[in-house]
């Protein structure tokens, strides 16, 4: 099993690691951090926030701290005019610039090694009624991801949906939404990253959402961590929904998911210590997959789930997860 992380974590308490630093952390300083969580193997990088001028030679000093790259994520920050909207912006020109800098971040990604492109369209969406022609906006997005999809076929390109935030509305705000755009766009090397969080509070259940993206896609991310279901809290893992993220695990491994697990939490937030807190969520996934385990050698759980009998799967869930009465 892979374990990678949110980078940004890792600036969380930044007195206690480096009393001497005067602003943020670079991301290298915030890697050999990260190298020092036991179990930890990847690293996620945001571009172009992460990435320097010399890809290659960033994956080199992540190999040399034992870390690799599991794959990059596209952050639209560096012009304020993607505020409202990177690939469906009403400026033609704007719009070319956001897939211009996807296109150099899918570049950067393979020079560094990797195949896979998140990408996080927070940006593309509305705000008001009457604000956006929805037929123009959903064209331009399906436009902009097919001719990302398009510059390198050998790169994987994934996309997180999420109901909002920072757009009041997103145009991939859940599943069946993302699927859809994923379905018109037609590309082979097009799929979804699972954010648990993001299912939540788009009120829905995570290792349902798994199956369909199984069933009409490909699953090339899960991002694990927790929350109320009113927001994206990026809560430890198992914190509030653990019979849920059991669900998940199981249902991922029963699809093949082979990817690596990425831990989206934000321990930067309430300045809990980011090594600890990664270690935990990874200890606490493998407890998780044990349960995983001793649940698909139980033949009572298949009898009960295809009699779709609750009662008696919910027993056996607590059995497996509390262990046996005495």
């Amino acid at each position: 099993m892979r374990f990678a992380t949110r980078l940004n974590s890792f600036a969380s308490r930044a007195e206690a690691e480096w009393p001497e630093l005067k602003g943020k952390p670079s991301a290298l300083q915030m890697a050999a951090r990260a190298a020092k969580v036991d179990g930890l193997t990847d690293l996620d990088l945001n571009y172009p926030d992460h990435v320097d001028d010399n890809p290659r030679e960033l994956a080199k000093k992540l190999g040399d701290l034992g870390l690799a790259i599991n794959g990059f994520a596209m952050r639209y920050y560096t012009n304020p005019a993607f505020k409202l909207g990177a690939f469906t912006h009403p400026d033609l020109g704007v719009r070319r610039e956001a897939i211009d800098l996807t296109k150099r971040g899918i570049d950067a990604a393979r020079e560094a090694g990797a195949d896979l492109m998140t990408i996080w369209l927070g940006q593309d969406g509305f705000d008001y009624a009457f604000q956006a022609d929805y037929d123009r906006l959903w064209q331009h997005e399906i436009d902009g991801i097919r001719e990302v999809c398009a510059h390198d076929p050998d790169c994987r390109i994934s996309i997180e949906y999420k109901p909002n935030e920072p757009r009041s509305y997103s145009l991939m705000p859940d599943c069946a939404t993302t699927l859809l755009a994923i379905r018109e766009v037609g590309a082979p090397n097009l799929g979804v990253t699972l954010d648990f969080a993001h299912v939540l509070y788009a009120d829905e259940q995570p290792a349902f959402a798994a199956a369909m993206i199984a069933r009409h896609s490909r699953l090339l991310g899960v991002h694990l961590n927790d929350g109320y279901a009113k927001r994206d809290d990026g809560l430890m893992v198992g914190a509030v929904h653990s019979v849920q993220t059991i669900e998940l695990l199981r249902q991922i491994r029963r699809d093949g998911y082979d990817g690596a697990i990425y831990f989206d939490t934000f321990p930067d937030m309430t300045g809990l210590d980011p090594v600890r807190e990664c270690e935990v969520n990874i200890r606490t996934v493998r407890r998780m997959l044990r349960v995983v385990e001793r649940l698909e050698r139980d033949n009572r759980l298949t009898d009960a789930i295809d009699r779709q009998d609750a009662v008696t799967s919910q027993a056996i869930l607590q059995e497996a997860m509390l262990a046996p009465e005495a």
